[in-house]
C-alpha cells in the first residue's frame, strides 16, 4: 500500500467523509482484532486495537469539532499505515484499512443532517 497516495487520498476528503471513513475503520479494527492468529495472542492483538481505537475515536471527534489542534492527515495515515515491529498489529491495520477503503463512498458532504 502506497502511504503518501494514501495521504492524498484522505486529505482530499471532506470532513464530514473523513469522520465516516474513521469510523468505519474504528469498527473493522474491532472485527480483525477478533480473528485469531491461534497463537495466544489475544491479549497483545485486543490491547492494540483498543489504543488505535482510542486514538481513532479521539481524531474523529476532533474533525467533528473542527479542532485545529488535531493531529494533521499525514500524520494520521502515516501512524495507521507505517510498518510496525509488531507485525501481528501492522496486519490487523492493513486488512482493516483496505476493507474500509474498498467499501467506502464519498457523498461529498458538506453538512451534518441535524445542524441547527
Amino acid at each position: 500500500m502506497n502511504i503518501q497516495s494514501e495521504i492524498e487520498f484522505f486529505s482530499d476528503l471532506g470532513l464530514i467523509d473523513k469522520a465516516r471513513f474513521v469510523t468505519r475503520l474504528i469498527f473493522e479494527v474491532s472485527e480483525e482484532a477478533k480473528v485469531g492468529a491461534g497463537d495466544g495472542s489475544d491479549s497483545s492483538r485486543f490491547r492494540f486495537a483498543n489504543e488505535i481505537n482510542q486514538r481513532l475515536a479521539r481524531f474523529s471527534y476532533q474533525l467533528l469539532s473542527e479542532d485545529a489542534a488535531r493531529p494533521q492527515d499525514d500524520v494520521v495515515i502515516r501512524m495507521l499505515l507505517g510498518t510496525r515491529a509488531d507485525k501481528e498489529a501492522e496486519r490487523i491495520m492493513q486488512n482493516a484499512y483496505r476493507r474500509v477503503l474498498t467499501g467506502f463512498e464519498s457523498f461529498d458532504t458538506t453538512v451534518l443532517l441535524n445542524s441547527r
